[in-house]
């Protein structure tokens, strides 16, 4: 959270918008006049200017002097942008940069590690304001740290937590998900489950496992080994369905009967639906699957994927919301510290999934 520093009676941005009931970055566009202010009602902008006139608020000599320096844009790096993950998310924080009036400059690393070091280091010669990452595992090895702290620069990033929690995240609480997709198999009527679980270096992956295994000690339900598999580890953006299709195979050579598969993501559910098909295995007829993130095939496909939804386009906006909180706190010489949110995930019902 940020925090003001101590002792400091200096009204800010943030208590103007607090006491006017809108956003810090609505309140800057109207008090500075943005172009995007023409599009504030006037009764918001009235409130807004009585609350600041209440408080007394008073931009700093420091705060003109860097916002004349601003330039009012913030980099957007994602690994792939041709994953339907990034799609929504995209949106996300392209309409939340918008109503602040700043330009998002983006950049697509195909998941390349190269690729992502030369933007990175691109972006940071550039007086960008902030940084947004939209993450994968191409983050694993790679220290953003000592580059951004060292520069000052507000970041965070989505899908992702560093280890050592200097660099803001937003993330789907992954343990609730899972847990939400085996209590909506169980009260189907499935016990005997089929497993296809995360790359094992995804950060996603160990607390999705978490979330299976503590609804499964809830109800005393047995997690069979044999039919558990992992997806491989893998910078390619179509792993997960060929992972899916491939382990669906792979399980069924077993002769290990089940009822139910729980795939990683919906890409790596669909795989398994094609897998099941090509054994004449009709879904959800005689097994049931579900996904995790709820990308937009999800619901257009035959049968549409019963998942558990990221609210992707809401990880997007809180993303930039952190990086505008963060770039106020620098223009008021407030003290400010890194936030990792977590957003709750929603089950989403459709046609692969039913009861015994």
């Amino acid at each position: 959270m940020t925090r003001r520093k101590p002792k400091s009676l200096t009204v800010t941005l943030r208590d103007v918008a607090l006491e006017s009931g809108v956003s810090p970055a609505t309140v800057s566009i109207v008090l500075n006049n943005a172009p995007l202010s023409r599009y504030i009602p006037p009764s918001t902008k009235d409130r807004i200017e009585k609350a600041a006139k209440k408080l007394s608020y008073r931009p700093k000599v420091v705060s003109r002097y860097l916002s004349a320096k601003r330039n009012r844009t913030v980099g957007v790096m994602v690994f792939d942008i041709t994953d339907p993950f990034c799609t929504l998310i995209l949106r996300g924080i392209e309409n939340s940069l918008y109503q602040a009036s700043y330009l998002p400059i983006l950049t697509d690393v195909h998941n390349q590690r190269g690729r992502f070091e030369r933007y990175l280091e691109m972006l940071l010669a550039r007086p960008v304001e902030g940084l947004i990452f939209v993450a994968n595992w191409l983050f694993v090895d790679i220290d953003l740290i000592a580059d951004l702290e060292k520069r000052n620069i507000p970041a965070v990033m989505i899908g992702r937590a560093l280890g050592s929690g200097a660099i803001s995240s937003v993330m789907v609480d992954n343990e609730a998900g899972a847990h939400l997709a085996m209590e909506h198999l169980y009260s189907l009527g499935h016990r005997k489950i089929a497993f296809i679980r995360g790359p094992k270096m995804l950060s996603d992956s160990s607390p999705r496992w978490r979330g299976v295994r503590s609804f499964a000690r809830s109800v005393g339900l047995e997690i069979d080994p044999t039919l558990i598999v992992d997806l491989p580890d893998s910078l390619d953006p179509n792993s997960g369905y060929e992972g899916g299709f491939k382990l669906t195979e792979e399980l069924l050579k077993h002769k290990k009967k089940f009822t139910a598969v729980m795939a990683f993501d919906d890409m790596t559910a669909f795989g398994a639906i094609r897998g099941l098909a090509r054994a004449g295995i009709k879904v959800p007829e005689d097994c049931s699957v579900i996904g995790f993130d709820d990308v937009i095939p999800a619901g257009l496909s035959v049968p549409s994927l019963t998942t558990v939804r990221q609210p992707m386009e809401a990880l997007g906006s809180a993303a930039v919301g952190i990086v505008m909180e963060s770039i106020n706190a620098t223009i008021e010489e407030r003290e400010s510290m890194a936030v990792h949110r977590q957003l709750a995930p929603e089950l989403v019902v459709r046609e692969s999934s039913r009861a015994v």
